[in-house]
């Protein structure tokens, strides 16, 4: 994240326009609309500003802008085609402590201005940071369709009552989770229909209960598949109970971006584990959970690929039944399946297999402990979760156990993100071919004859997504 969206409060603020065609004519109307104090240096106004020319926070300054017509803290949009005025006007600009926008110089701006749907108070800003402004106003059109105008009622009618609410109920969380229960129930559809006295009659009742019954936050523990790593693969369900937690407890393989989806509010607990170094065991984290439930928070269990498929998810869950703690499970895309599409590898397909198995390569204490004689079946795919620290013992238990030496085999690395890797040779040269490329996990290690397919099919495997700039907020 390059740029930090914020909103600036206008009223009364000055602006300074240089320009007196349409770009200037409409930045100047912004501000207006916003409560800003506009004055606009052209030598000669177009017709769009005839309709600006009597509001009364307008004037007319038929000269060029000098420095003193700026001010510390100002806002000034500079509209213009002549390069000449633009360097004279941002440099005077900028003496003066001023913010400048220069219209279509992203290069030359201190902020820019998004693509606005104004549903007021409820305002939402749409900016590709001056990449491409189509694109901006593209996604604008789709929200004016998707955000009917009595949203901006609902926002009015919660503004209207927050004081109020406030003064009843004085915990703080007590107060987000009634306004999510109002905004996702009756209340906030009566609204939406335009029965506003019967929305406040309706929300002014809710407030009385849930002061009269001053009861303490009830907690809750979100068990959340977060996928392998690209946040396209995060489900409407997991992106929802993101944004419902008061505290959210993360390992090493959740991906940046997909912290950038959680609640901004939420307190994060890194309880990150690593292949024979866990941060903090197991017990602890479970340990955790209930103690955070406890004291009445939302807590988000944040796992890669799916809690229940090698994520350690039913000893969490049994810890919090066994105190009576309430939860939600919601699975994610496992990393085998996200490996093998993202790589072009199916993991079944009506000439090469019709059974596939997950197994882990991290058995306890080390050892490679599997039902080898159930593995090496022919027409079936093995996916080896964790396998990339043992890998020459596993390829090799593989082929004592009697599988081909030429089985075909392939090893993916950090799947599904922009730095994915593609190792396929055969159980015999695997390992070597591993250690060549310099792997570094985490990583799924996929046998069978399915493996030979990825050159027929590696094209038409969707692209890892970008990663997130190291700037953006964790």
């Amino acid at each position: 994240m390059r740029d930090l969206p914020i909103f600036v409060v206008m009223r009364d603020r000055p602006v300074i326009v240089v320009g007196g065609g349409l770009v200037a004519a409409r930045r100047a109307e912004a501000a207006l609309r916003a409560g800003g104090r506009v004055t606009v240096f052209a030598p000669a106004l177009g017709d769009e500003f005839r309709a600006l020319r009597d509001a009364p926070n307008f004037v007319w300054a038929a000269r060029e802008a000098a420095g003193a017509d700026f001010a510390p803290g100002s806002l000034a949009f500079i509209a213009t085609d002549d390069d000449g005025l633009i360097t004279r006007a941002r440099a005077a600009a900028k003496a003066a402590g001023a913010l400048v926008n220069v219209a279509d110089r992203p290069a030359l701006c201190d902020f820019l201005m998004p693509s606005i749907v104004d549903r007021s108070p409820l305002v939402i800003a749409v900016s590709t940071g001056g990449a491409s402004p189509i694109l901006g106003r593209m996604l604008k059109a789709r929200l004016e369709t998707l955000i009917p105008a009595a949203y901006g009622r609902l926002a009015g009618l919660v503004s209207g009552f927050r004081g109020r609410l406030a003064a009843a109920v004085p915990s703080q969380t007590q107060r987000r989770r009634f306004w999510e229960t109002v905004l996702e129930g009756p209340i906030a559809e009566a609204a939406l229909a335009g029965d506003e006295e019967a929305a406040k009659a309706r929300l002014a009742r809710a407030i009385d209960r849930w002061a009269a019954d001053g009861a303490a936050p009830t907690g809750e523990v979100f068990l959340v598949g977060a996928g392998p790593g690209d946040p396209d693969l995060v489900t409407f369900r997991a992106f929802r109970l993101m944004q419902k937690a008061d505290v959210v407890l993360f390992d090493r393989l959740i991906d940046d971006r997909i912290m950038t989806l959680v609640r901004r509010e939420a307190e994060r607990i890194y309880v990150g584990k690593e292949p024979d170094n866990h941060e903090v065991p197991q017990e602890e984290i479970s340990a955790l959970l209930v103690r955070l439930a406890q004291e009445g928070k939302r807590v988000l269990r944040l796992k890669a690929g799916d809690p229940f498929l090698f994520g350690r998810g039913g000893e969490e869950i049994e810890t919090l039944a066994a105190h009576g703690i309430p939860f939600q499970v919601c699975p994610g895309v496992t990393a085998a399946v996200g490996a093998s599409a993202y790589a072009g590898i199916p993991l079944t397909h009506r000439d090469h297999a019709q059974a596939c198995v997950f197994v882990t390569g991290h058995g306890k204490e080390g050892r490679i402990d599997l039902d080898w004689k159930a593995l090496i079946q022919p027409r079936q795919t093995v996916a080896v979760y964790m396998g990339l620290r043992r890998l020459e013992a596993l390829t090799a238990a593989f082929i004592v156990h009697g599988a081909p030496r030429d089985m075909p085999a392939a090893i993916v690395d950090n799947a599904t993100r922009a730095n994915q890797r593609v190792v396929v040779a055969t159980l015999a040269t695997l390992a070597a071919e591993a250690r060549a490329a310099g792997l570094k996990g985490p990583s799924i290690v996929i046998v069978g004859t399915v493996v030979a397919l990825r050159d027929k099919l590696e094209w038409f495997a969707p692209a890892p997504a970008e990663p997130a700039s190291r700037t953006a907020e964790p």
